[in-house]
This record gives C-alpha cells, sequence and structure tokens, in this order.
C-alpha cells in the first residue's frame, strides 16, 4: 500500500502545482474551457497518463468545467501518486 504524506509533505508538493488546492484528504483543480466539446476533449487527454499510472482521479464535468480529484483511496488520503498524476495533467492543454 502506498504511503500517506504528512500535512508539511503535502503543502511542500501543492506549492509547485498550479491551480491545485488541498481539500480535507483530496487534491483537486477545476479547470474552465470555451465549451462542452473542449471539456471532453480535455477529459479523454486524461485516460492514457492515469492508465499509465495506474492511479485514476474522479472527474465531474458540468458544461465546460472538468472538475478533477485525487486521492489514494486505499491509502485513505493523499499520496505520491497523488501529486505525480497531478503533475502530469497539469501538463495537458
Amino acid at each position: 500500500m502506498a504511503q500517506l504524506l504528512t500535512d508539511a509533505e503535502i503543502q511542500e508538493r501543492t506549492k509547485v502545482l498550479s491551480g491545485w488546492t488541498v481539500e480535507g484528504s483530496k487534491l483537486q483543480i477545476t479547470r474552465t474551457f470555451k465549451n462542452f466539446i473542449q471539456a471532453i476533449e480535455f477529459v479523454n487527454k486524461l485516460v492514457e497518463p492515469a492508465e499509465s499510472a495506474g492511479h485514476h482521479p474522479d472527474i465531474e464535468i458540468s458544461y465546460n468545467k472538468v472538475k478533477i480529484t485525487l486521492t489514494t483511496h486505499d491509502a485513505g488520503g493523499l499520496t505520491q501518486a497523488d501529486f505525480d498524476v497531478a503533475q502530469a495533467i497539469s501538463q495537458i492543454n
């Protein structure tokens, strides 16, 4: 099982992720697009990095907004895997 990060480690890692916030034991970002089609295109681009990492985000779509939430469910909080996937997602346009 993955090792939970300490609060200090979470704060340190969050500093380098633009737009991401920590809400309880979850790492979150909401991206806004021009329209629904662009939002769905973005979500489709999430598949490869999530599959490669074997770590999948929770995704909410509301027209042109996509909310991504990461947490390591089996560890009960945030692990390095969450931050690795967040970094990969941050590089997607």
